[in-house]
């Protein structure tokens, strides 16, 4: 399935630390959000992986297990996801985005970066959405699921 995943679990140590205060700052259930594949690869920008990438068959990890209980599901409009492979293909590498990303835990975070992505910027943009760098990843859940529900009315 062609889907936008939303992490609201919580890992062990510092990740579930910074976990619960995207959470705190943001008011809401997510801290990190991931593009799957209908073929089962998975892509986003992650401070782990140091950038943006892909996961799954074939690349360096494993694609994360979204049948968890961690992640919630948005469908995607399966005409996307060429352009949306694309985009992580012209990407992959990148540098992560960590003062990008703190902006929305602490003030004087940097406003874009042309050359780093983080999670939500990377997904967002990934679907043509303009200037996905103003969106954190709880923002853009709900921007997923505009997306998706357009689908829906336009079919």
């Amino acid at each position: 399935m062609f889907a936008a995943r939303i992490y609201k679990g919580t890992p062990a140590g510092w990740p579930g630390v910074y976990n619960r205060l995207v959470r705190a700052t943001e008011n809401g259930p997510y801290s990190h959000a991931e593009i799957s594949f209908s073929n089962g690869d998975s892509a986003s920008a992650s401070a782990m992986d140091r950038g943006v990438r892909f996961l799954g068959a074939g690349y360096a990890k494993p694609a994360p297990n979204f049948g968890n209980g961690n992640w919630d599901t948005v469908p995607l409009p399966i005409r996307l996801e060429a352009g949306c492979r694309l985009y992580f293909q012209q990407h992959e590498g990148w540098a992560y985005d960590y003062r990008g990303n703190v902006r929305f835990v602490l003030p004087w975070g940097n406003r874009n970066s042309p050359l780093k992505k983080f999670c939500s910027a990377a997904c967002l943009e990934s679907l043509g959405v303009q200037e996905g760098w103003r969106f954190g990843v709880n923002a853009a859940a709900q921007v997923f699921g505009w997306i998706g529900a357009k689908e829906l009315v336009n079919a």
